[in-house]
């Protein structure tokens, strides 16, 4: 049995509480949250917390799940795998790549597991375009984008996620992370341009980005991504990776509204287009958000105990988290930024 402590239990908190709620390999020892109190029945009866110092004193847990607000992600993940404990931290894994990097060495340090909560890596059909894309071949042009055009309650979780995190870095490094697993390339110089659409975020903050890459295979990739009630629901859902063989795309016919959620991981079907010919594949039964997570925790509980080797992952995390943060510093400084060797 692994003793979990779960830290955040905003949205993606909540969920990942759930699932080790419900497995059968997991004791949930503690919760963390700021209010102190846990509204959801199925974790009642739990510890709650306050203080995350003094919960991971207390509980002594195996695994500690990081779901608070990105500028808190790296100390606490060093905590806890200094106090003996694996990691699973959602993305971003930190707001700088220094502090990035220097959680990955912590885990290489203390032998710990280190997870990163990129959740289209346990969804079968992302999976899939991963597959079919290279089986394309290299170079590629990766075109992706998620707009989300949020209102009331949605809007105000965006300004506050925007007080640490710009939507291209919090949305970007997921898509990115997919870049990342299509080519081994290393990421060479990003440009990024971005704009403040609204009056009610700081004078220092925007809620729209993209941003174009330049690998070192050749391969180029655009990504865009904004946050508010002005933003359009036309096209906010682009998905294409395209080489000299050909393409694949997520083809949806009804993807809903820009803000709901399980639409951001939805695929439906896959185009694989090669100038021979088109091939549809339909992806029925997809998971939904709460099946992700669990599938997440259940990935994170076996890296545990089948001592699974994540190396790959802890550097594409770094890779993808440097790239989308080289492109929030091009908008803010209004040059391209050129990326170092990433290698933790």
């Amino acid at each position: 049995m692994i003793r979990v402590l779960i830290v955040g239990l905003g949205n993606m908190g909540l969920s990942h509480a759930l699932a080790h709620h419900k497995h059968a390999d997991a004791e949930i020892v503690g919760l963390v949250n700021r209010s102190g109190r846990v509204t959801h029945p199925d974790l009642a009866g739990y510890p709650v917390f306050t203080d995350y110092a003094q919960a991971l004193d207390t509980s002594k847990p195996d695994l500690v799940v990081i779901s608070t607000y990105s500028d808190t992600h790296a100390d606490y993940a060093v905590a806890a795998m200094q106090a003996g404990a694996h990691v699973f931290v959602e993305k971003p894994l930190a707001t700088t790549v220094a502090d990035a990097k220097r959680v990955v060495a912590c885990a290489g340090e203390t032998g710990r597991k280190l997870a990163v909560g990129y959740i289209l890596r346990h969804h079968p059909s992302w999976v899939r375009l991963i597959e079919e894309a290279r089986g394309l071949g290299g170079p590629y042009v990766f075109r992706m984008n998620l707009n989300q055009q949020s209102s009331g309650a949605e809007w105000e979780t965006h300004k506050a996620l925007m007080q640490t995190t710009a939507p291209i870095v919090d949305c970007g490094v997921h898509y990115v992370d997919v870049w990342c697993q299509i080519t081994d390339a290393e990421p060479v110089k990003v440009h990024g341009m971005g704009l403040r659409l609204s009056d009610e975020i700081g004078p220092d903050m925007y809620n729209y980005g993209q941003f174009q890459v330049f690998f070192d295979d050749g391969s180029v990739g655009w990504y865009e991504a904004g946050w508010g009630p002005m933003m359009s629901e036309t096209a906010f859902f682009v998905k294409d990776v395209v080489s000299p063989a050909g393409s694949v795309s997520i083809v949806e016919d009804d993807k809903g509204a820009s803000a709901d959620v399980d639409g951001h991981t939805r695929v439906g079907g896959l185009l694989v287009h090669r100038p021979e010919g088109d091939r549809r594949i339909d992806l029925p039964g997809e998971p939904g958000h709460q099946e992700l997570c669990d599938a997440e925790q259940a990935f994170m509980l076996r890296a545990i105990s089948e001592n699974i080797d994540l190396n790959r992952h802890m550097l594409d995390a770094v890779r993808s988290l440097a790239i989308c943060l080289a492109a929030d510093e091009s908008i803010r400084t209004g040059h391209s930024v050129m990326l170092k060797e990433l290698t933790p």
